[in-house]
């Protein structure tokens, strides 16, 4: 099964959500399945065993787009909550069957070659920003413990909007002028589908 696998070291379960990171070819982002909260880990593991799931190149690209029973995006949330880490490829073991292994690292090189690109050139790079914010020490969502790996780090962090309230005047300006823009544009196309009805303008006569 794809995007599934255990780390070399304790053989702790995790999901791959991204098997190479931009500018570190030699690191993924994973996800230790065993320190979910349940119902994540069944949302999570019904998403993964699903064809949707096992078409997907990229785990993340339907973390990103679906949501756990709690209404929170699945990519955003586990961010968020300190689940998503970096480990080594190498440290990676995958388990395509029950009686099959590759390690990640040979995995990539193979789709490297398939695709005749280098493993560098598989990183994905859109939707990720490869220089998160460093997650404070007093943070109430960090983590704090791990069975995925000694050494693992904290995901770079996906590129989520800024709350409203959260903005700059000149930042609130700017997307009030985007947001009005495209609602230009939506008005423009509905009209062209759906043409508004004139108004008639009654005339009343004076005596």
């Amino acid at each position: 099964m794809k995007h599934v696998g255990k780390m070399k070291n304790n053989g702790a379960k995790i999901a791959v959500v991204y098997r190479t990171l931009p500018g570190d070819s030699g690191s993924a982002l994973v996800v230790g399945t065993g320190t979910l909260p349940e119902a994540w880990h069944d949302s999570l593991m019904n998403l993964v065993q699903d064809v949707s799931g096992q078409q997907a190149n990229e785990l993340a690209d339907l973390l990103a787009v679906r949501k756990f029973p709690d209404g929170s995006t699945m990519l955003e949330g586990l961010h968020n909550r300190g689940f998503l880490k970096k480990v080594p490829t190498s440290g990676v073991i995958m388990t395509p069957t029950k009686n099959d292994t590759v390690l990640l690292s040979e995995l990539n090189q193979i789709i490297a070659e398939q695709k005749g690109v280098t493993v560098d050139q598989l990183a994905i790079t859109d939707g990720v920003n490869p220089n998160p914010p460093t997650r404070a020490k007093n943070d109430p969502t960090r983590t704090t413990s791990s069975s995925i790996n000694e050494d693992e780090q904290v995901l770079p962090k996906v590129q989520i909007e800024v709350p409203a309230e959260d903005l700059s005047p000149a930042q609130m300006r700017s997307r009030a002028d985007k947001l009005f823009k495209e609602a230009q544009i939506l008005r423009k196309k509905a009209d062209e589908v759906d043409p508004p009805k004139s108004k008639k303008k009654s005339l009343v006569i004076e005596a």
